[in-house]
């Protein structure tokens, strides 16, 4: 028998990239339903080869759903995710709102998916941030070869990150450079055509960006509290896919070979490393995949112990969507839910 799933935020980037996904990868659900605020009901949106009619999260019984997929964001998320999880549903929220919660389990499946038996507190599990969804898939398994000490990551994030509007803003200041049109800013805070930004999310006193501060907190919780991480998170004019540069510095030897060797078997990973022009992986390779993209590993000669990476990701599915979705996998494959629908 199967499960029935709710998808909260199915008209946003993310939204209809669960549905996708859920469809592509025969999710066992026996049925799916559309849910968004009351301005959205009634807007149609693709599952598979059907189409869904949205429904208002507002008015909607969750009796009898047992998965709900959560990508609404914060707000939404911290108002409905404890009043559905209280009617028995497991809530796999994208936001950051239940992230750093102790009680709420942090998970990429790949990484630490035995954490996810810690939900039933608050029935809610919380998606990474997207950057730091891809970046641990790559890191762990290096951490459990030779500890890593130190993280140094600069990114390259994509504007799908920031939603839809961002891509539009993205598309038309684009459009404007060839047509000698005004430039129009509403969703950045500067030019992004053409343009990089080094901000991502709010300052913080400390100088850092709250994207920032989330690479760092969440690779701790994930990965390791151990783990000293530093980043730069910079928005840059590529629709989807996000880059990650990425310096390691870890407690006992690893090569560059050694490296290679582990992270081409490890879950999730995809090496493409070769030493000549196109021997690496890019934005638009990555985009549509499942992959975390792994290029350009060396050995760092400026610390003992050092490597640099290069990753990338379809920030959209990895960061997002595919890793929601990973996890209400591992719910089911680890029998830590049960239909709520008994057999006729």
């Amino acid at each position: 028998m199967g499960y029935k799933v709710a998808v909260v935020g199915a008209t946003g980037n993310v939204g209809r990239e669960m549905l996708n996904i859920l469809d592509e990868r025969k999710f066992p659900a026996d049925e799916v339903v559309a849910l968004a605020s009351r301005r959205s009901v009634g807007v149609e949106v693709s599952y598979g080869d059907r189409t869904l009619k949205v429904k208002a999260l507002e008015h909607y019984d969750f009796s009898d759903v047992d998965i709900c997929l959560m990508s609404a964001g914060g707000s939404v998320s911290k108002e409905w995710s404890p009043k559905i999880g209280a009617a028995g549903t497991v809530v796999i929220d994208n936001s950051s709102a239940w992230r750093m919660d102790p009680d709420v389990p942090l998970i990429v499946p790949e990484v630490n998916a035995d954490a996810a038996a810690g939900f039933k507190t608050k029935n809610i599990i919380a998606n990474p941030n997207c950057s730091t969804a891809q970046l641990v898939v790559a890191l762990k398994p290096l951490h459990d070869k030779a500890t890593i000490k130190r993280v140094v990551v600069s990114t390259y994030q994509s504007v799908s990150g920031a939603g839809k509007d961002a891509m539009d803003e993205l598309f038309s200041q684009t459009k404007a450079v060839y047509t000698n049109s005004e430039i129009v800013n509403k969703k950045f805070p500067a030019r992004i055509a053409f343009n990089i930004i080094p901000q991502i999310d709010v300052f913080m006193e400390d100088g850092y960006t709250k994207e920032e501060w989330k690479m760092m907190m969440e690779t701790k919780k994930i990965l390791d509290p151990k783990i000293k991480l530093s980043a730069t998170c910079v928005r840059v004019p590529v629709f989807v896919g996000h880059s990650e540069a990425v310096n390691i510095e870890f407690e006992n030897p690893i090569s560059a070979d050694e490296a290679r060797n582990i992270l081409r078997t490890a879950p999730g990973c995809l090496v493409i490393d070769k030493h000549e022009p196109g021997g690496y992986a890019t934005p638009y390779e990555a985009a549509g995949e499942d992959a975390t993209y792994i290029s350009r590993i060396r050995e760092d000669a400026t610390v003992e112990n050092g490597l640099v990476l290069w990753c990338v990701s379809d920030n959209l599915r990895k960061g997002a969507a595919l890793n929601a979705i990973q996890i209400a996998e591992v719910l089911i494959n680890r029998k830590l839910i049960s239909a709520k629908k008994k057999a006729a």
